[in-house]
C-alpha cells in the first residue's frame, strides 16, 4: 500500500554538521524544514569521524568554494562558538618544515592563504619555532594562530536546538529512498519503520558519503551530472602519555590529505592521524556502511611519520583509536567542493563535502539559503 503523499516546504537530506547547519539557516531564514535521517542520531559519519579541527583556509585553491566558504565558516564558527557557549579552544598550528627540501612549501602555502583572505600567517626560523615548541624536529615552520578545535558534538547539538527552535523537525530512522522531480518540486520517498512520501517545494542533498547515491536515485537528474567518487578512510592514533606540544602540528601537505598530524582534544588528549587509505566503494548496498576498524599495523609507518618532526615519539606509545571515510570526487585527491541544482532550482546538491565542511558549515547554510531563495 502506498503510502499518503505530505508537503512540506523544505526537505533536507541528512543530519551531519552541513545537513544540520543547511537545515537551520532554511529555518532562521522562515522555511519549513524537516531532516532525514537514516541513523538513530545526528552526525555518526563523517562528522563525528574527523580531527575536529578549525581550519584557517590554508590549503585551498584561490577562488574555489572551500577556500571561500572555510575562510567565512571560519570567522562565524568562531563567533558562534563563543555566542553559544561551545566548547573550543584557539590553539593555534604550526606547519613543519622538517628538512630543507620542505622549506619552500611554506612560502608557496602562505602565500596561498594571503590569496585566500588569511594574513595572519607567520613564517618562523628554526629557533623561533623551537621556542614555541622545543620538542620539533624543525628546519622553519608556518604559524597559524588562527587554527583550532572545537566540540564537534556540542556544535551540532546547538545547530539542532536551532533549528527545532525555528520550528524545524528530524526524522530519525527515515532514510531517503527516491524521489521524482516534478514540474513545481520533487516527491521524496523513504524508508525506514514508518515510509512516507513528501512533496516538497524543495530538496537539500546534503547526504555526504553517499550524496550522489541520493541524486541518483531521484527520477530527472540526469544520470551524466552526478560526479563519480572515491572514498579515502583516514586512521587516527591516540597517544598514550602527555604530549609534549600545546599546539597542533602539521607536516607539510601530501596527496590526498594533510599529512599525519597532531591534533589536541578539549581534554588536552593528543592523537596523530589520518593517514590516506583508499577504500572500495561501500555505498552501493543501503544501509551498509565502511569497515570503521583501525589496523594496529598501520601504526608503523604512523611512526615514521611522527618521527620526521617529533624524534622523541616513543616506541609502542601509538595505540588504535577511531577511522573516518571521505568522499572523493572524481577519485581526485583534492577536489573542489559542488553545490549544483537540479529541476529549476527544485534540488540542491551538495557534492564532495568533506574537510573543511565542519569549519565551513555556517558559510555553507548560508550560501544555501541564499541559493534557495532566488527559486
Amino acid at each position: 500500500m502506498q503510502a499518503e503523499t505530505e508537503r512540506v516546504d523544505c526537505v533536507v537530506v541528512g543530519a551531519g554538521v552541513v545537513g544540520l547547519a543547511v537545515a537551520r539557516a532554511l529555518a532562521l531564514s522562515g522555511r519549513e524544514v524537516i531532516v532525514l535521517e537514516g541513523q538513530s542520531a545526528i552526525g555518526t559519519a563523517t562528522s563525528s569521524r574527523n580531527s575536529e579541527v578549525i581550519h584557517a583556509g590554508i590549503y585551498y585553491p584561490p577562488g574555489s568554494l572551500k577556500a571561500e566558504l572555510c575562510v567565512a565558516g571560519k570567522l562565524a564558527l568562531y563567533d558562534y562558538c563563543a555566542a553559544n557557549g561551545i566548547p573550543h579552544k584557539r590553539l593555534g598550528k604550526l606547519i613543519v618544515a622538517s628538512d630543507k627540501d620542505q622549506v619552500p612549501r611554506l612560502g608557496e602555502l602562505k602565500a596561498r592563504a594571503e590569496a585566500n583572505g588569511v594574513g595572519d600567517l607567520e613564517l618562523l626560523g628554526r629557533s623561533a619555532a623551537l621556542r614555541l615548541e622545543p620538542a620539533l624536529k624543525v628546519e622553519e615552520a608556518l604559524l597559524s594562530p588562527s587554527t583550532g578545535t572545537i566540540d564537534s558534538h556540542a556544535y551540532m547539538l546547538a545547530l539542532q536546538g536551532d533549528l527545532e527552535d525555528a520550528g524545524g523537525a528530524i526524522a530519525f530512522r527515515t532514510p531517503m529512498e527516491g524521489g521524482e522531480l516534478l514540474s513545481d518540486g520533487v516527491v521524496v520517498r523513504t524508508g525506514g519503520v514508518a515510509p512516507i512520501r513528501l512533496k516538497a517545494r524543495l530538496l537539500v542533498n546534503a547526504g555526504g558519503l553517499t550524496a550522489h547515491r541520493i541524486a541518483a536515485s531521484i527520477d530527472g537528474i540526469p544520470p551524466g551530472s552526478v560526479p563519480p567518487v572515491g572514498f579515502a578512510k583516514g586512521n587516527y592514533f591516540l597517544l598514550q602519555g602527555k604530549s609534549p606540544f600545546s599546539r597542533l602540528i602539521y607536516p607539510v601537505p601530501e596527496p590526498g590529505g594533510l599529512g599525519v598530524h597532531l591534533t589536541l582534544d578539549m581534554g588536552g588528549q593528543a592523537r596523530f592521524g589520518p593517514d590516506v587509505e583508499w577504500i572500495d566503494d561501500f555505498s552501493d548496498q543501503p544501509g551498509r556502511e565502511p569497515d570503521y576498524r583501525v589496523d594496529p599495523q598501520r601504526s608503523r609507518p604512523f611512526y615514521a611519520a611522527i618521527r620526521n618532526y617529533w624524534p622523541g615519539l616513543p616506541d609502542g606509545a601509538l595505540q588504535p583509536d577511531y577511522s573516518g571515510v571521505r568522499v572523493k570526487l572524481d577519485g581526485a585527491a583534492s577536489p573542489d567542493f559542488r553545490i549544483e541544482t537540479a529541476g529549476r532550482g527544485a534540488v540542491i546538491n551538495l557534492f564532495g563535502f568533506e574537510s573543511p565542511g565542519l569549519t565551513a558549515s555556517l558559510a555553507i547554510g548560508r550560501r544555501v539559503a541564499e541559493l534557495a531563495a532566488a527559486f
